[in-house]
């Protein structure tokens, strides 16, 4: 499992995450706030299983050994 998201994806996918779980302890108390568990998850291992599937990769390249 190699990293394919990078730094900016990276924050905004843990921001939205943090924002959407967020609906679920405090507002508007929402079921439909679990589902910020998905980027949260996918921004902390910064590997998103479907950017493969559809050659996306926001990762930078790393130079060197």
């Amino acid at each position: 499992m190699q990293a394919n998201i990078g730094g900016f994806d990276r924050i905004l996918r843990i921001v939205i995450g943090i924002a959407l779980l967020s609906q679920v302890f405090v507002g508007v108390h929402s079921p439909w706030g679990w589902v910020g568990v998905v980027p949260l998850l996918t921004g902390l291992v910064k590997f998103c299983p479907l950017y493969p599937l559809f050659g996306f990769n926001t990762c930078p390249a790393k130079n060197g050994p």
